[in-house]
């Protein structure tokens, strides 16, 4: 709807419509993990940091993972540096873990931390290195320095949001010996999430959600409890690129997340569709 068309009676509709969710969510922990398209499209990034800081300043604690994928793949190519894949997974050797930390704990994440400033939030940046918030081991020895989470210790966000900040977290991560690793996102969104006891996780993805027909956006599934997650294992539904989402959703959940929402950040303003209209958006897990 034009904003000119939009009279004053009914945004104030929309702000009453609104205020059961603003109740239900005050003072509650949201866990969004950010990445993929919503991240490098330039106007989607403003509205979800938008978005963020509008929650922020109705009193949702709003814990940001973001991830940054592209970036890293940008300058490594500037480094003349290939990406290599075992089984699907970045190969990651202590020259690209160097990269993967600059690029995500640096450059991602203090522009992040700087445009929610912008867009009236009070926001912090941290990397799973710092107060050894996310530690790690070697998932696989021929992945180089990709790391599985070994514990989460949330202290450092727990402080923030006391302090009333929004937490922006990279997922680099450190082990016992002081080595880097990178951390898949979606997992540890997940763990940080269970960590934290949040109320909500929000998943921003590049697809609507789960679809019943990967090819039909109609058949969005817009509930699913864990055994039906599973069952779509089974019938081949959730397949491919979905299934490591999903897995982080059950995961999530078994760590005590009430619920975790798949969505598609490239629609505008979906986490307040998400989270303040009785619509929702995307597809929403819960446990059984």
């Amino acid at each position: 709807m034009n904003n000119n068309h939009f009279s004053n009676a009914q945004r104030a509709q929309v702000l009453t419509e609104a205020l059961p969710y603003i109740k239900q969510y005050n003072g509650k922990i949201v866990v969004i993990k950010y990445g993929g398209n919503a991240m490098i499209n330039e106007e989607l990034k403003q509205q979800v940091m938008e978005d963020i800081a509008l929650l922020w300043l109705i009193g949702v604690k709003v814990v940001l993972v973001h991830g940054g994928g592209p970036e890293i793949n940008e300058v490594m190519q500037k480094f003349g540096k290939e990406a290599v894949f075992v089984d699907g997974l970045r190969v990651t050797d202590k020259e690209t873990v160097d990269i993967v930390q600059m690029v995500l704990a640096g450059k991602v994440n203090k522009s992040l931390v700087t445009l929610l400033q912008k867009k009236g939030g009070h926001a912090v940046g941290l990397s799973g290195m710092d107060g050894g918030l996310i530690e790690a081991k070697v998932k696989d020895e021929r992945l180089g320095y990709v790391g599985q989470i070994v514990k989460i210790r949330p202290q450092p966000i727990t402080d923030l949001l006391e302090k009333n900040y929004i937490p922006v977290i990279s997922t680099v991560a450190s082990d016992h010996d002081g080595n880097s690793y990178n951390i898949n996102g979606d997992t540890a969104a997940a763990y940080i999430a269970g960590a934290l006891g949040a109320e909500r996780l929000i998943m921003m993805t590049d697809i609507a959600g789960i679809l019943r027909d990967k090819d039909d956006p109609d058949t969005l599934i817009p509930e699913l409890t864990i055994s039906q997650a599973k069952a779509l294992y089974e019938e081949g539904v959730i397949s491919g690129g979905m299934i490591p989402k999903v897995d982080c959703c059950i995961e999530a959940i078994h760590k005590g997340v009430k619920n975790v929402i798949i969505m598609d950040g490239r629609v505008p303003h979906s986490i307040l569709m998400e989270i303040l209209t009785d619509e929702g958006a995307g597809t929403m897990v819960t446990g059984d």
